[in-house]
């Protein structure tokens, strides 16, 4: 089998990085919300919130949030509009369920295989979680797939700080995220997954030459936090 992917010292397969995936958010579903709190200094809910803001704009009678897991963003989202949640995770999904009543329903499905009708959904989110696809180019083809022409994905996703920054940044995700999940989460593991999975991340520029070779059109990208985190888009 083909190892496609590589995180810390050793390459993974497919498979191996798709158990690794479902393990990394079974243990950690309780905990999510609580971490990226801690991890992100709140930061994290203006990032949803300026994500939801700007794709909302473009909702339709069928939006669904990708990778959706406790459905932070779908709440936000169905304010304006109905979404489902589509998320792998049951653990995660069954956090939020309780929580969010407003979410319109829940699909336990992966990115890379969603049983939806071609040409179906208006607006596609995905926030902090195309990372973990197992195929991010097989993620976006079927992304584009379930989109309606004219329809939009958007994609909020930790990304490449600027320069000054980055050093500090580093240091941050190398030596404190990691003992977070240690001493919060109880899997230092998990997060350390999580670090590796974001210095393995396309930075802005590639992202954007993703989204086009899949065939969307009309790409670009806004930063936050000094590129932090940044906002995808393209349209079908």
């Amino acid at each position: 089998m083909p190892r496609d992917q590589q995180f810390g010292k050793h390459p993974v397969t497919s498979d191996e990085r798709r158990q690794m995936i479902r393990t990394v958010f079974k243990s950690v579903a309780t905990r999510y919300n609580l971490m990226n709190d801690l991890m992100s200094f709140g930061i994290h809910r203006f990032w949803k919130s300026s994500f939801v803001k700007q794709a909302a704009h473009y909702s339709g009678k069928n939006n669904i949030d990708l990778a959706g897991g406790t459905g932070d963003i779908a709440a936000l989202i169905s304010r304006k509009a109905s979404v489902w949640v589509v998320d792998p995770s049951i653990e995660m999904m069954t956090q939020g369920r309780a929580k969010k009543a407003d979410i319109t329903g829940w699909i336990a499905a992966e990115g890379e295989q969603l049983p939806l009708a071609d040409g179906s959904i208006n607006l596609v989110t995905i926030a902090f979680g195309i990372r973990n696809l197992t195929s991010l180019q097989g993620g976006l083809i079927e992304i584009h797939r379930v989109i309606k022409p004219g329809g939009w994905v958007f994609c909020l996703e930790f990304s490449q700080p600027h320069w000054w920054l980055r050093p500090f940044y580093n240091a941050y995700s190398e030596h404190v995220i990691p003992r977070l999940g240690a001493l919060v989460a109880q899997d230092s593991s998990a997060y350390r997954y999580l670090v590796d999975s974001i210095r393995s991340f396309p930075d802005q520029t590639h992202l954007e030459r993703l989204f086009a070779e899949t065939g969307f059109r009309d790409v670009g990208h806004r930063n936050l936090s000094f590129g932090i985190a940044a906002i995808h888009w393209g349209r079908k």
